[in-house]
Parts: structure tokens; C-alpha cells; sequence
């Protein structure tokens, strides 16, 4: 699916932030540029406050990939730049190996559609330090935005049930580059369809839509509105009703509805757009019903959002189709992810043994994990019971003893009774793609299979239970010398 060359170039080199570049020449300046380096990208909190987070954008990021190189046109641009002195900021032996530079990292990464959790890397990226490090900003950006929407699109759809929830947030998201990203991410998440025609035709998601009350207002008469809307299409007849009088308008609905029966069409349903929705669509199925048209839909907008929909279900409400907007392509209640990117390992080539690296913090939840990590998640008659990350060269026994990430006085051991999978999977090696060809569908399938995989009470919006991750016995202890040493060393007045 090449989605990023139709939307921008097929070349994204330079989306990049200016200290990637910096730090990239100062590597190649001082030789360290032949350096090897592990990065993992995670984030530390679940976004709205819940107890799961959807991996969303590694459509994005493929494509990207397989693409990146500098072009002339870039290097020329990089030529222009100038320090604080006036002359160039960087020198044209390093222009000239940014035009020789090919992509050759490794690349591992978890399923798109797939419930993560703080500290997991996401992506893990093994290669050339500057070439890790030039993709720092452009991985975080698609994923950091995507598994956001992903994530909020799945609490939605979540408290929908088993009705359909539509993406309608084009017009108000951040920029057409935004809407197409959210739209995307959204249906990953488990919308059924959106309004954003272009992503349709781009990502081949369903596409739904029919009048605005702009319709209904350059007629004369809702009800001749009505039918001209039905003689024009006849085949895509849902009724905005809450023009003048919600009520009113859904009789007159049933009225233009009766028309098209008898011509052999179906009225799709009505869309509630205003006032108070749930005793609106209690008598707007009761109109309905008795006019024989128990199967027309009743569609619902106006500023909706997982917790929203939720209410007017207890309510009682007879809306059956979710139309979702601002609140789900803005993620309106936490605008960001804040995803990470952090250095775990380094070695000066292939043939040295790796050197762990971790970053402290006086905030417990801003130390890194270093090693060459992966994740474990297990299983208990189908049910995921813990995840756990370990070292992929100090191994995980048929017995893993796994430390809680929030607590070390918090332990569980996970035997060899529990079905195991490691998460991340293989993307690229040696800079060559791998993987498997995930379609969108598969993605968003996967996002629908794993929820039903995760216990409820991990699931709801209002302090939910806290899934186990932990770290693996060896990691654990490696991550302890490792803090405990850099500790002393700033003790002792030397570089942490």
C-alpha cells in the first residue's frame, strides 16, 4: 500500500527534527558513526487514562522505510543551512555519505492491531547509530499519532458493542494529513466506515455519508427536502430530522420512507444530530416501528465519545449506528501519546560483544531498560495473564520470574503450562523488508480478536485493573548494576 508517496514524495528523508542531523554529523565527525545501536520505541502511560493501548501506524512506517534516502534536492537544502558564525553547518563530506546512505537496520516490531503496554517496545531498531537515529522523529510521529486514534477508536467502539461506530471527523481534524492518518488509524481501531472520501478511496475503507441540514435548509419545506433527497437517490437515504423539530421530522422521514417502499427502495434510517438523544431515539423507534419500518436504522451524532455513548446506552437509548467526530480524530481529551525512543545498547562493530545502556531519572517511570529486548505475552486457556520483557541474549527460562516494572517487591513466575509468544516479530533485516503484508483489515481484525483476548475489568474506562509486565529475572538484575553503577560513578563526580 503505497499510502505516504500519494499523499507527499515517496522520499521523507528530511522529516526529521534538526538535532538528528546535528547529532548525526557529529557521529560521522568524530568516527562514531560506524557505531552499532539498539533503539526501542515505547511509551510509558496509557493514553485517556485506561488499561490497554492498540499499536497503530506500522503501515506507515514500512513504507517509509522502504523508501528513505536522501535526495539531491535534500542535500542541497541541508548545503543552505549555517551555524551562528554564517558559514555551513555541515561540511560536504558529510553530505556526500548522507547521498550514499542506504538503509541497513534491523527492524522488529510488534503486530499492528496488536494491545500493548507501558515500556513494550513497539518497534525495536538494531543497526548503523546514525541511521537509527535520523528515524527517530518520523517513527515517533506516525506511531505516537496512530496508536493514540487506534486506542481511542477501540474504547468507542467498545462501549458501541455490537453497533457500528462511523468515523465522521475529517472537517475537524488537525490538518488533511491528520484526517487521513486518523481515519486509517480509527478503522484499525474498529470503526466500521468513515465520511473522509479520500481515505476511502486511498486505504479502501467503507465510506458513508448522505445530507447536512444545509440540505434541508435550502428547501422551502423539510418534507419536500425529504423527497427530493429520496428522488435523487433513492438508494442512500438517511434523514437528518433535528433541522426544526426532531420529532416532526422523523414523521416526515416515515412519510418520504412510505414513498420509497413503494417504489421498491428502503429508507436506510434517520440521524439524531441534537437535544436529548436518548428519549429522541425512544420515540423515534416507536414512530418507525409502527410504520412498519422496524429495521431502518437510528443514527446518532453530536460530539460523542466512548463515555458518552456508554450513558445513553444505560439510558436505554434505540440508537443503533455511532456517528464519532472531533472526539475521536482530535483524541480530544489527551491530544498525545508521548511515545519515546530510547538508546538500550552499543557496540563499536558486529564483532564486539554489546554494552547495555540505560537513562536514569529522578522519576522512576522515566528509567529506561537496556538490552536487546523482546516481549513475551502468556496465556491461560486463551486468556493473555502477563507480558514480559527480556534480554534476547541472556534468554528466558521454560520458567520465567518476572519483576513488576511499578514495584520490585511485586513478582510472578510464569511456567512452562502457559502458552507463550514473543510480540515482536521481524520486519527488516539488513534494511531488506521480512515481514508479512498486513492488509488493513487484517490489522483491524487483529484489534477486534485481542480485545476479546484481555479480562474486562482490564478494559474499562473507570480505574481499570493493571495488566502484569514485568522484567525477567536476568534483565531485572541487569538493569539494577547498571543504575547502581552509573549511580556511583556520579557519586564518585565522573559521567553518568
Amino acid at each position: 500500500m503505497e499510502t505516504l508517496s500519494r499523499i507527499y514524495r515517496e522520499n521523507l528523508a528530511l522529516a526529521t527534527d534538526l538535532y538528528q542531523l546535528t547529532m548525526s554529523y557529529g557521529y560521522w565527525k568524530t568516527g562514531a558513526h560506524t557505531k552499532e545501536a539498539v533503539f526501542n520505541l515505547f511509551f510509558r502511560r496509557h493514553p485517556f487514562q485506561g488499561g490497554y493501548t492498540i499499536a497503530c501506524g506500522l503501515s506507515y512506517v514500512v513504507e517509509y522505510l522502504r523508501h528513505f534516502r536522501f535526495e539531491e534536492s535534500d542535500l542541497e537544502y541541508l548545503s543552505g543551512l549555517s551555524g551562528n558564525d554564517g558559514r555551513p553547518l555541515f561540511d560536504e563530506g558529510f553530505l556526500a555519505h548522507l547521498r550514499e546512505l542506504e538503509f541497513s537496520c534491523d527492524v522488529d516490531a510488534i503486530p499492528e492491531g496488536s494491545i500493548v503496554f507501558p515500556h513494550e517496545p513497539l518497534l525495536r531498531i538494531k543497526g548503523p547509530i546514525i541511521q537509527c537515529q535520523i528515524l527517530e522523529t518520523a517513527l515517533l510521529c506516525v506511531m505516537n499519532f496512530q496508536t493514540l486514534i487506534a486506542t481511542k477508536a477501540a474504547r468507542i467502539a467498545s462501549s458501541a458493542g455490537d453497533d457500528p461506530v462511523l468515523e465522521f471527523g475529517l472537517r475537524r481534524a488537525q490538518g488533511l494529513d491528520g484526517a487521513l492518518s486518523a481515519s486509517y488509524a480509527a478503522h484499525v481501531g474498529g470503526c466500521a466506515a468513515t465520511s473522509n472520501v479520500l481515505a476511502g478511496k486511498i486505504f479502501g475503507i467503507p465510506v458513508k455519508g448522505t445530507h447536512a441540514h444545509s440540505w434541508i435548509m435550502s428547501f422551502d419545506d423539510e418534507l419536500e427536502a425529504f423527497q427530493r433527497y429520496a428522488e435523487a437517490m433513492p438508494n442512500n437515504c438517511v434523514f437528518l430530522v433535528d433541522t426544526y423539530d426532531t420529532i416532526e421530522g422523523v414523521k416526515k422521514a416515515v412519510q418520504v420512507g412510505e414513498w420509497l417502499r413503494e417504489r421498491g427502495h428502503k429508507m436506510v434510517g434517520i440521524r439524531l444530530d441534537s437535544g436529548d438523544l436518548a428519549q429522541l431515539s425512544i420515540e423515534a423507534r416507536r414512530l418507525m416501528d409502527e410504520a412498519g419500518f422496524p429495521d431502518a436504522a437510528i443514527v446518532a451524532s453530536n460530539d460523542l465519545n466512548e463515555k458518552l455513548v456508554a450513558e445513553l446506552k444505560e439510558q436505554g437509548c434505540r440508537i443503533n449506528v455511532w456517528g464519532i467526530g472531533t472526539k475521536l480524530v482530535t483524541a480530544h481529551d489527551q491530544p498525545a501519546l508521548g511515545g519515546v525512543y530510547k538508546l538500550s545498547a552499543i557496540r563499536q562493530s558486529a564483532d564486539e560483544p554489546w554494552r547495555h545502556r540505560v537513562k536514569l531519572s529522578e522519576q522512576a517511570i522515566k528509567v529506561s531498560n537496556p538490552g536487546i529486548q523482546q516481549v513475551r505475552r502468556f496465556y491461560r486457556d486463551g486468556v493473555a495473564v502477563g507480558d514480559v520483557l527480556y534480554d534476547e541474549e541472556l534468554g528466558i527460562g521454560e520458567t520465567a520470574e518476572a519483576v513488576d516494572q511499578a514495584g520490585a517487591e511485586v513478582r510472578q513466575s510464569f511456567d512452562g503450562g502457559l502458552e507463550g509468544e514473543d510480540l515482536l516479530k521481524p520486519l527488516f533485516r539488513g534494511g531488506e523488508f521480512v515481514g508479512e503484508e498486513a492488509s488493513l483489515e487484517a490489522s483491524r481484525d487483529r484489534a477486534l480478536r485481542q480485545r476479546k483476548q484481555f479480562a474486562a475489568a482490564i478494559q474499562r474506562f473507570d480505574d481499570p485493573a493493571r495488566y502484569f509486565v514485568g522484567l525477567e529475572e536476568k534483565l531485572f538484575d541487569l538493569k539494577s548494576r547498571l543504575i547502581a553503577g552509573a549511580r556511583a560513578k556520579r557519586a564518585e563526580g565522573g559521567d553518568a
